[in-house]
């Protein structure tokens, strides 16, 4: 939209919700400059956004398309913007990010509203910024700032880089009003006007400071190809300003190629998928003002924590006096730590606070639109609760149980309302990870699950519906490959060959040193559980019972699968640990061998592949994808291998079944192999 105000044209990008760059609004930018530069009223020139949004960049449907290399792609809009005979400047509100902000970086100048999120995500999609902004920025605020900004791919506040360079000016109310009289004083004073191309970096600085970034970068990111262009982009800054651009753009379609740009494009398209009920659950959704926490320990805490975060009344209800007040301060000194960090001003913290109620009455539940129950994983310990919750519970309110592997159908069955009572499964710590299983029992009403996930988003959570399975989709799968790497050290591997080879390939942590970290004790009272039930020719790998058997219950007793000195993990497995595997060997029969790093890796992935398979057949994930979200989400899959659904379909299918087949056979009885032909083609 063009309107003409004062002898200064606004050009009004609208394009809703976030004014993205599609071709469309592309043509229309350079159709209204070009008749604001025709009109001889025009003075100058202000591109502006909507309150919500500048732009939030490139139109993420049309990547890969045609459309995105049409002309004008947006490279041509913002060489337009720089050559405008009259000058242009950005009036940001809302969000400028990516496209967006390159748009504003090719204006004569910008204006800032306080609040306004500036950001590059572009690192996040596996890509760097592509239309310039690797160097005009650096010209702008510097090379070490500009860095930050973009290896990062977190937004920061008009406030924050008030003071960078990057804006003209940053102000709290009318941001066009002030963009228009930044425009008139340009015009005022005629051309050239300024341009963040003809900004001078010093190329010993520049080349100090990549040099420097190259150096810190993580294992991690050294897996993903976008870090190491960035900084080759970064680099090229102190070159000719369009020889850099043409080094930015060949960096940049390199990129776009790549199985990590097109991992991380998957997974920001699925978890917003993931989020939606299938139509079969729509329905309206229950009000929830106010929840009710039952257990004051670490996960009930956390839970607590979320919920005050977001706004919500919190009750926090124990049976023991003591455990009631551990609870209360747990959750005060994670405000107080948060405002010594500076990451919370103290009137936020004292809001929050002051939402949270403590008590030992059961009959407080009536207060609560939805009760979430966080006690010990026991069948008869969480009926006992829920019959004491349907006794106090208001009619219609929302109950919750956070169980990570119990069914919750006879959970629902010990009240008179089973209809109210759905799985959410936390994650821990609960105030940090953002997944949450929302799971469906047999007689769950929609809008209960309606609900549910509309509570996951509440607290800023991934919450995606799972059905009612043992360890329904998340530790169903972890179960299945922490089994295989088991076998893997009755085969010949140990603890740290594993666990090496799986962060070698991106996981955050490696099975054996997450069950450390979380205690073996925990996987231990699960497997005597169910012993009874474990059908004698299954292969059943016992170390981790005899380890326990030890008293090597992890990191909190000083010894698991590794030994710890001053809390810290001996990198090597010690000679108990390897005796008690090499006898484990042996009683299998097996003559233990080297493992390659690269078989451990994909036995891992071909495991996990495996029980996707069987269990999106059975109806516990809704769509592959959710199942994708959900490993990288809460189990520290790599992001950019986009989950084992999406690595599975890299791969050649005949050489993949053919390779599950053999995985079939080392694992013996009991073993079932899934029909990949759903899993990969829906």
């Amino acid at each position: 939209m063009l309107d003409i105000r004062n002898g200064i044209a606004v050009i009004t990008l609208d394009n809703p919700p976030v004014n993205s760059l599609g071709h469309a609004l592309r043509e229309r930018i350079v159709q209204h400059l070009d008749a604001a530069e025709a009109d001889s009223t025009v003075r100058g020139i202000v591109l502006a956004g909507s309150e919500k949004a500048f732009s939030a960049g490139a139109d993420v449907t049309e990547f890969g398309t045609p459309r995105q290399l049409q002309e004008p792609i947006l490279r041509t809009v913002i060489a337009r913007l720089e050559a405008s005979s009259k000058p242009v400047v950005a009036a940001i509100s809302g969000v400028a990010l990516g496209g967006g902000l390159e748009l504003a970086l090719g204006c004569h100048g910008r204006i800032a509203q306080e609040k306004a999120r500036i950001g590059l995500p572009e690192i996040t999609l596996g890509l760097i910024p592509g239309s310039g902004a690797t160097q005009r920025l650096p010209r702008l605020v510097g090379i070490a700032v500009a860095h930050g900004l973009m290896s990062s791919g977190q937004p920061q506040s008009g406030r924050q880089l008030a003071t960078s360079g990057l804006f003209d000016d940053v102000v709290a109310g009318d941001v066009i009003g002030a963009a228009a009289a930044r425009a008139a004083v340009l015009a005022e004073k005629g051309a050239p006007y300024p341009r963040a191309r003809d900004g001078e970096l010093d190329a010993a600085e520049v080349q100090s400071t990549v040099a420097a970034q190259r150096a810190k970068l993580t294992a991690r990111q050294k897996l993903q190809p976008a870090y190491g262009a960035l900084l080759d982009a970064l680099a090229a800054s102190a070159l000719p300003f369009d020889e850099g651009l043409q080094k930015e753009r060949e960096l940049f379609l390199a990129l776009v190629p790549t199985n990590a740009a097109q991992a991380l494009r998957y997974q920001f398209k699925v978890e917003r998928e993931a989020t939606k009920l299938p139509p079969a659950f729509q329905a309206p959704g229950r009000e929830v003002r106010s929840i009710a926490v039952i257990g004051a320990g670490t996960m009930g805490s956390g839970i607590a924590i979320s919920a005050l975060d977001a706004g919500l009344a919190v009750l926090l209800l124990e049976q023991d006096g003591a455990a009631l007040e551990r609870g209360r301060q747990r959750i005060a000194d994670h405000y107080r730590e948060r405002v010594a960090a500076g990451k919370l001003s103290t009137d936020a913290a004292s809001s929050n606070e002051a939402r949270l109620q403590t008590s030992l009455e059961w009959e407080r539940l009536q207060q609560a639109d939805l009760v979430i129950e966080a006690v010990f994983e026991d069948m008869t310990v969480k009926q006992e609760v829920f019959r004491r919750i349907d006794a106090h519970a208001r009619p219609g309110a929302v109950l919750a149980t956070n169980t990570s592997y119990l069914d919750i159908d006879p959970i629902a069955a010990a009240t008179a309302r089973p209809q109210d009572v759905l799985g959410l499964h936390f994650f821990s710590p609960a105030n940090v990870m953002k997944l949450l299983e929302v799971v469906r029992g047999a007689k769950t009403a929609p809008d209960v699950l309606v609900t549910g996930m509309a509570l996951g988003a509440t607290l800023k959570k991934m919450p995606v519906l799972t059905g009612n399975a043992f360890g329904f989709i998340g530790n169903r799968i972890y179960n299945a490959y922490r089994r295989q790497c088991e076998f893997m050290l009755e085969d010949g591997a140990w603890p740290e060959d594993v666990d090496n080879a799986l962060t070698g390939l991106g996981f955050a942590m490696g099975p054996f040193a997450v069950a450390d970290l979380s205690g073996l004790d925990i996987a231990w009272r699960m497997r005597k559980a169910q012993a009874a039930t474990r059908d004698s020719r299954e292969r059943y790998v016992s170390i981790l019972d005899q380890l326990c058997e030890a008293g090597r219950l992890g990191r909190k007793t000083g010894a698991g699968y590794y030994a710890y000195v001053d809390g810290k993990q001996v990198k090597t497995t010690d000679a108990a640990v390897r005796d008690v595997i090499q006898q484990a060997s042996s009683q299998r029969g097996i003559t233990r061998r080297t493992l390659a790093l690269e078989e451990i890796q994909r036995r891992a992935l071909l495991a996990m592949v495996n029980e996707a398979a069987l269990l999106f057949a059975e109806g516990v994930a809704s769509r592959p994808s959710d199942i994708d979200v959900v490993l990288v989400q809460g189990y520290g899959f790599p992001r950019w291998e986009g989950g084992p659904v999406f690595w599975a379909r890299q791969q050649d299918r005949t050489q993949l079944e053919h390779d599950l087949q053999r995985l079939a056979e080392k694992a013996g009885f009991g073993f079932t192999l899934g029909d990949l032909a759903p899993l990969l083609s829906t």
